[in-house]
């Protein structure tokens, strides 16, 4: 059967708006690796460099309104530091924020962030990763996305950058071509679950298990991410 044409156009401004994010993010990892460009491994982090990885995390949210957190997370393999090394900021009412993190192992809120699939998967494949929605509950306490890329130093992988985005502000981002669509139509991360939907039939969060034969799934041409978009045929 035909593919109605509001969901590839969808498909086509949905994949358009994230190669842009992934590009400003690769960018944002080509700040970071310069910094470092002349020293060795493992990286000292002296009181300059946080200086340095701040206002990149602030040119970066400021640059971009739909995201509500930036910055840079080492991996402790790779820095003095072992515990490990997270430097992020995020958009709060009073103005931009340095977030704070338990990354103590054993800690009562301690933050396990090299197993997370925005870390894992970016030192695994050195891609791009996306990874999300999921609750943030050490952070916004809230349904976000996380975008972010392998930072590498003389060819060594030491980290990611990144950005979280609120799915509320996806939702109006990506809501206008949704409802372009006849029927119910979904966004679909990686492991098919719903980013965001055009209507109360796909909610955020759900796992869609089997593709109904009167529905049809269309990729995101958006390398790297795995999402795709689900619509009637």
């Amino acid at each position: 059967m035909k593919t109605h044409t509001g969901a590839v156009e969808a498909a086509k401004e949905i994949a358009a708006w994230m190669n842009t994010l992934s590009r400003d993010v690769h960018d944002c990892a080509t700040q970071v690796s310069s910094t470092w460009h002349d020293r060795s491994i493992p990286l000292e982090i002296a009181p300059r460099d946080v200086a340095r990885l701040e206002k990149i995390a602030r040119e970066f949210l400021e640059g971009h309104s739909f995201v509500v957190g930036a910055g840079v997370i080492f991996s402790a393999d790779a820095i003095e530091n072992r515990d490990g090394f997270l430097e992020w900021w995020t958009r709060k009412e009073q103005g931009i924020e340095k977030l704070e993190f338990d990354l103590t192992p054993g800690g009562e809120r301690f933050y396990d962030y090299q197993n997370m699939p925005f870390f894992t998967s970016a030192s695994r494949t050195g891609e791009h990763s996306l990874w999300g929605p999921y609750v943030d509950y050490l952070g916004l306490d809230e349904y976000i996305l996380t975008l972010t890329a392998p930072v590498h130093v003389d060819g060594r992988f030491v980290g990611v950058a990144g950005c979280d985005i609120r799915i509320r502000q996806l939702e109006a981002i990506f809501m206008p071509v949704l409802r372009a669509i006849p029927g119910d139509a979904a966004l679909l991360n990686e492991s098919r679950r719903v980013v965001v939907g055009n209507s109360g039939a796909y909610l955020v969060g759900e796992r869609i298990r089997s593709i109904p034969s009167h529905n049809q799934l269309l990729p995101i041409e958006a390398p790297h991410l795995g999402l795709s978009l689900l619509s009637s045929r």
